[in-house]
This record gives structure tokens, sequence and C-alpha cells, in this order.
């Protein structure tokens, strides 16, 4: 693991030379790739420079014991020793799981696509209170989110929302949100009492720059008409709204939330970049199939994720087999507990994996 980690910083090193070459520094295409790559071993390199600092510092505190000492030094030197070895440990764990394979889309800002699946209006139902969940979360960590395209239903449901997320790492946070997620619970509209069982789907895609996806402007189909629904004076007088068409794939983008035609195209083109990312990566990896139904699937309750269950009082990540209490306090945006219970459990089959 040492001599990897010797590599490594050998090649952080270079990539710092490399971005002050000239060639770098007149081709940003070339500086973004470098700045990138150091920034994926940046925090490895740190990591691994901080553990040779406390290994050579254990090495001089040792050598310490060598010395003609009187018991009180020699007890804080036996007590500095043993806190370096507990320091040392922990570090080492921490090099390993740093040194797992990255999600190179993990610092990435995200969209979010949410989607009633089955269960009528209460799927629109619950799609609302995912939307306003992860808004609440975003809102939490200090991130902005910005929506680009809403379908609502009268009764306060969404049966589609599309958003964009910005923040430091919000991908490598919400990626574990893909898929399909089930709610049990009694509506309000349920005289009853009876339980029904609805789901929403939920998409993550990383935004993806000019650069990482190329689009032929001629491919392009690009439709402007008046917006629709809740807007202001501006609906239906000023032609506002963008419906962006990518002929070779039949991608289909609309956006009509802002009341400026420019606005409403930047972002229709960045969940058209995002889409066209997912579907070259996907290729990449080999597992060529229909654009984001690895993520979604088809909705059914059989493909779930997770289980909201509300008379219960329970949420159960199917994956992990974590389940946590206090559904409301969740649903409220304190996702935390959840979500480094999923990263964890990624980090630990990593780990297995490795060993195997």
């Amino acid at each position: 693991m040492l001599e990897r980690l010797a590599k490594i910083e050998q090649q952080y090193i270079e990539l710092e030379e490399q971005m002050a070459s000239d060639e770098a520094i007149s081709n940003p295409k070339i500086m973004q790739e470098l700045a990138q790559e150091r920034a994926r071993l940046e925090e490895l390199v740190s990591l691994y420079r901080q553990y040779q600092k406390s290994v050579k510092t254990l090495e001089d505190t040792r050598a310490m014991l060598d010395d003609k000492l009187d018991e009180d030094m020699l007890e804080m030197v036996k007590q500095e020793i043993e806190n370096l070895e507990v320091t040392i440990e922990k570090q080492n764990e921490d090099l390993k799981i740093a040194l797992l394979p990255k999600d190179p889309n993990d610092e990435k800002d995200i969209i979010m696509e949410i989607r009633a699946g089955t269960g009528g209006e209460e799927a629109g139902l619950f799609a609302a209170d995912l939307f306003r969940m992860y808004t609440r979360y975003a809102q939490i960590q200090g991130w902005a989110t910005d929506i680009i395209d809403v379908n609502e239903i009268g009764s306060g449901g969404i049966r589609e929302v599309i958003f964009e997320i910005r923040g430091n790492g919000a991908f490598s946070r919400l990626k574990y949100e893909r898929g399909v997620h089930r709610v049990q619970r009694v509506p309000t509209t349920e005289a009853s009492g009876r339980i029904h069982t609805s789901t929403a789907t939920v998409a993550v895609l990383p935004v993806a720059d000019e650069i990482e996806v190329d689009i032929n402007q001629n491919d392009l189909r690009i439709d402007i008409f008046h917006s629709g629904g809740a807007g202001g004076q501006n609906v239906n007088k000023v032609a506002t709204a963008v419906r962006i068409t990518h002929l070779p794939t039949g991608i289909v983008v609309t956006c009509q939330d802002e009341r400026s035609q420019l606005k409403n195209k930047t972002k229709a083109m960045s969940v058209l970049r995002a889409r066209l990312h997912d579907i070259e990566q996907r290729k990449q990896e080999g597992d060529i199939v229909e654009e984001r139904r690895s993520q979604v699937g088809t909705a059914e309750r059989v493909e779930k994720i997770r289980t909201y269950n509300f008379p219960q009082d329970r949420i159960t990540d199917h994956r992990g087999g974590i389940t946590l209490r206090n559904l409301p306090n969740i649903m409220e945006g304190n996702l935390d507990e959840l979500l480094d219970s999923l990263a964890a459990d990624e980090q630990a089959n990593l780990l297995e994996s490795q060993l195997e």
C-alpha cells in the first residue's frame, strides 16, 4: 500500500508541474483535465503526507526512550507513543478507504428528476414529499436549488419535477437516491383509514459541462412556446418556454420555469448534456440500456430501493438492510444518518471486494 501511495504522490507532483507548463496554460481543456486529476488525488496525498509525518514523529519519540529520562518524562514519552500509535492506526484505515475507487462525478452538481409512479393521486403527493425532502436537505447543506421544469397536479402533488442542486459533493451524497422509492401510509383522502402503497422514481444525473459533452447544434430542434400554469402576467403573453429535441437520440427536454427564453434554454441544455453524459458513461461501462432505466426501472413496487412506512414510523433501505426511525424528521431533510450509512455500506463492500 505504501509503495502505491508513494507513486500516487509522485504523480501528484508531476501533475502540478504539467499545470505550470505553457501547453496547459494555453489550452483550457488540458488545464481542466489536469486540475480535475490533481483534485482527485489531493485528499489522498494530504492523508499520506500526514501519515508519513506521524510515522516520523513516532520514530523520533521512540528514540527518546534510549535517553536517560526521569520518571515523569518517561511516562510522558510512553503516553505520547501510545497516542501516536492510535493516530497511525486510524490514518492507516483512512488511507485504505481513500484508496478505494472514486466515482469521477462525486464532486459535481446534480440534476434530480422525480416522477410519480404507481398509486395514482397518492403517488403524486409522495413525489411532492420527496421533492420537498431533497430541497430541504440541500438547504441544510447550504446548497442552491433551481427548478428546471415541474408538472403539478391539482391535489398538491407532482407528476414530474426536474431540478438542479449545486453544491460541493452533491453527487457523492445524493447518488444513493437513484431508484424506486415506496411509501406505505394512509392518504388524507382515505376515509376508511386503509393503508395505501405507492411509488415514485428518482434519477440523479451529474451535471456535465460543454467540454465533457460536445453537442452538434444541427442535431437539435428547438421549439419556443407560451408557458402554461401559474406564472403571473408573463403567462400566455410572451413565448419564453423552450423545448429541445435531440434528434439522434430522441431525448426531449422542456423548461418553462423562467420568464426569460434564454434562461430556459440554458437550463434545458444543461439537462440535455447531463442525460447524454449519462448515456455515454453507461456505454463506456458496457451497460447499454435505455437511458436512466437502471436508475428508475419501471416504477413497479418490486424494484424498490427504499420503503417509507409511516404507520410504523420506519424507513428501510433494502440495499444495505438499513432501518431508521423518526420518519417525520427524515422527511424534513435530515438525511445525513441515512446517507452516511449507505456510504459506509458501499465502502465496506468495496474493501471486501479488494480483499477477495
